[in-house]
């Protein structure tokens, strides 16, 4: 992402300590203050002027994400195209496998959910609608990056890296070019407990009428849930059918 040429300080530093309230899932003054080189009292007049904007809350010493910016995601989310062609299929998938099926897109490098759907059987996990992940542990973030050009591959990984999220995370250029060349082959791509231990996810990308990855949609499920046979052979083919049908409501609509 390119640096603004004129960055306005103030709206940066509100900015930066809304992040941490949401990192640290609620704060204090003197907790957001250690982490911004600027002076509580500093702190909380921006603190202040959120609160009175209903885009944090107070309980107790504390602040906390407010509403207000439920409704700006929520709109973010519902300007995204890609957003009203995935939801019904989505929807669909998720019943269909009783599992949790999630959509998600990049920007600026990173993953970021856009939309997710619960079948019975759904694993409750640490995604929700917006939050970031990186590209490389998911298999969401591998079927997106494998209808990539290489050089914007490689430009991802200088910026983002290619941390260990668990000890199953690819971490090596080479071998993850190699998977993402068998991704572009078969058209679908898997992880196996690459980002959360005890998890795996079968993941296709949804492109564009050039053939570039506009989103991914996935199937993400505890590994004692589903055998095999069912995780190979059935799940590649939902996801891939499902994806197809994105495409062509996102190209053809």
């Amino acid at each position: 992402m390119a640096e603004p040429k004129h960055p306005v300080r103030t709206v940066d530093r509100t900015l930066e300590i809304v992040e941490i309230i949401q990192e640290l899932d609620g704060a204090g003054v003197s907790e957001i203050a250690d982490r911004v080189d600027i002076g509580k009292s500093a702190v909380h007049n921006h603190l202040q002027t959120l609160a009175e904007r209903d885009y944090v809350d107070k309980v107790g010493d504390e602040y906390h994400i407010g509403l207000s910016f439920l409704s700006l995601g929520a709109y973010a989310r519902n300007q995204t195209p890609i957003h009203d062609a995935a939801r019904s299929e989505v929807d669909k998938l998720a019943d269909e496998t009783d599992e949790l099926v999630n959509l998600l897109v990049e920007k600026n490098g990173k993953g970021v959910y856009l939309y997710q759907a619960k079948g019975d059987n759904a694993v409750e996990l640490d995604t929700y609608e917006g939050k970031d992940v990186h590209l490389h542990s998911t298999a969401l973030g591998k079927a997106l990056l494998g209808f990539r050009p290489t050089e914007e591959v490689d430009e991802i990984i200088d910026e983002h890296g290619l941390p260990a999220e668990t000890s199953h995370t690819i971490t090596d250029r080479e071998e993850f070019h190699a998977e993402l060349a068998e991704i572009r082959e078969n058209r679908y791509a898997v992880d196996h407990e690459e980002r959360i231990h005890g998890l795996r996810c079968v993941a296709a990308p949804i492109t564009d009428n050039e053939d570039r990855s506009v989103a991914a949609v996935s199937v993400a499920c505890p590994v004692h849930q589903l055998d095999d046979e069912r995780f190979y052979d059935e799940l590649p083919d939902r996801v891939r059918g499902a994806a197809n049908v994105i495409e062509l409501e996102f190209n053809y609509s």
